[in-house]
């Protein structure tokens, strides 16, 4: 977390205007002051920051989604959603798997060049870094209020808490819900204990597989959290902070537990289908109808940008029409369901096909809000003229590089492998067509979005190309690292390790 004297630090000095600006409004509430030095850095045609949710689902699958075709759950909700706001078919996540997708989408980052692990357990010694720049830290720059309501999964100890990475608020279960309680989590006064669980077993390092701490702020408020209930407390609680009276922007990071084994529904969500996925995967939705009704309620759609997507493929759901789910680098495990929405901004039943990933969000935002990027390299880029559908706007991406597990490059219709299909334990597929024996990969994701095809050796030019692109991001990478937190454990506190 960088904190710099704005009469002295250039990059502070740059946005104090706009700092300014928001104070003013926060104790002058009669004023109505416009951010000019958000409006003069932009040349969009928006009079204020936009209020910013953003919504991450948990291992929900490209298929899962009615506006992609899905034939079991009913989105009602999200395919209303893609009908006012704008599809982002081509959409990537910066990694298979729940911790290094939410680095890239917190900071604009690979997870890699951050030194963090693509998954975080509880007896990891690691997290992301304070001096890393979050989304929450740079809007919370320009005066917006910030909250995150969800799982984290970036470190679960101080100095890697979202109230020490630039979020307001926290409410929450810290990692994936098939995990357990590190007995070092600072525990509530008034926590709530279920299944029997005694304070001093806790206290003396109780740990059970699939029971996890809900959290508020840095302390554990019930433990084991009751799993059944959390999309819905999620969703109450996100729209208490939508509803709270104030007149500063504000960013919600709404990422979900669920569809995430183990799965669990509300009551009112039991048996809608022949399937828990189905299930899951609706109230998901309800939740997603929920806060945009109370955006439409409160009057402020028009000041509000809303961006819906998932950190993964699919584990449980579908990921079709794509090759492969969770844990891979073909399109079914990075590939996203996303939807952005911003009434008279982002054009709506609109189709972007394009290639933009999670990592372009964070200088998205910094361009729509005024707000200065960070000091330090970031790997995403500007897609705002993509999301306001500005004619012939192209993907800043000339090669999208991602250098998770065996690795994998998008360029325009291309993705290239750099290694021979059916060899890398996490990609052998499924199918049992007879695999390619070429020592690289390449498909047509246009004409074969599945990835069926291999046109390494009919393209060679393209081959040699993207590999190149795919060498030249990994060594830059490689030089670049910069390192993760440790994390802070009390001492004399119980081993963290998983239980039997």
């Amino acid at each position: 977390m960088r904190i710099c004297h704005p009469l002295n630090d250039v990059a502070c000095r740059s946005r104090f205007p706009v700092v300014l600006a928001a104070l003013l409004i926060l104790f002058l509430p009669d004023a109505s002051l416009p951010y000019v030095a958000a409006a003069e850095k932009t040349e969009r045609s928006a009079e204020l920051p936009p209020n910013v949710i953003l919504i991450f689902i948990d291992d929900m699958g490209y298929g899962d989604v009615g506006f992609n075709g899905a034939s079991g759950p009913r989105t009602p909700h999200l395919d209303q959603m893609a009908k006012e706001g704008m599809i982002f078919t081509d959409f990537y996540v910066g990694c298979a798997v729940c911790s290094g997708s939410r680095t890239a989408l917190l900071t604009g980052t690979h997870y890699q060049r951050l030194s963090m692990d693509a998954v975080l357990f509880p007896h990891s010694e690691r997290g992301l870094h304070p001096d890393e720049v979050t989304l929450a830290e740079m809007l919370r720059d320009v005066g917006y209020r910030t909250a995150c309501v969800g799982k984290w999964h970036l470190g679960h100890l101080p100095p890697c808490l979202p109230t020490m990475q630039g979020f307001d608020s926290y409410y929450g279960i810290p990692y994936s819900n098939d995990m357990w309680i590190d007995p070092a989590n600072k525990l509530s006064r008034d926590i709530v204990l279920r299944e029997g669980i005694s304070l001093e077993q806790l206290k003396r390092g109780h740990k059970h597989v699939n029971w996890v701490p809900l959290m508020r702020g840095e302390e554990v408020i019930e433990y084991p959290a009751d799993q059944t209930t959390l999309t819905k407390r999620y969703t109450e609680e996100a729209i208490r902070f939508i509803e709270s009276q104030e007149k500063r922007p504000f960013f919600l990071y709404l990422p979900h537990t669920m569809v995430h084994l183990p799965l669990a529904v509300s009551k009112e969500f039991e048996n809608r289908t022949d399937r828990l996925i189905w299930d899951a995967i609706e109230e998901v939705d309800w939740s997603v109808g929920q806060i945009l009704e109370a955006v439409k309620r409160g009057g402020i759609a028009q000041q509000t940008l809303v961006i819906f997507t998932s950190d993964n493929g699919a584990a449980v759901g579908s990921s079709l029409p794509l090759r492969s789910r969770k844990g891979s680098v073909y399109d079914g495990g990075i590939r996203e369901p996303t939807v952005m929405w911003w009434p008279g901004k982002i054009p709506a039943d609109r189709v972007c096909r394009q290639v933009a990933a999670s990592v372009d969000l964070l200088p998205t935002l910094a361009f729509l809000t005024g707000s200065s990027l960070p000091e330090k390299p970031i790997d995403g880029k500007n897609i705002w003229p993509l999301m306001e559908g500005k004619p012939g706007a192209k993907s800043p991406h000339e090669s999208y590089c991602l250098l998770h597990g065996p690795g994998a490059v998008r360029s325009g219709k291309w993705k290239y492998y750099p290694w021979q299909e059916g060899t890398k334990r996490e990609d052998r597929p499924s199918r049992r067509e007879q695999l390619s024996t070429h020592p690289v990969q390449l498909y047509d994701t246009v004409a074969d979005v599945g990835e069926t095809t291999n046109l390494a050796e009919q393209h060679p030019e393209v081959v040699r190309r993207l590999h190149v692109a795919y060498q030249t991001a990994r060594e830059e990478l490689e030089a670049s690292r910069r390192p993760a937190a440790l994390l802070q454990r009390p001492p004399g506190s119980p081993s963290p390790a998983r239980p039997r």
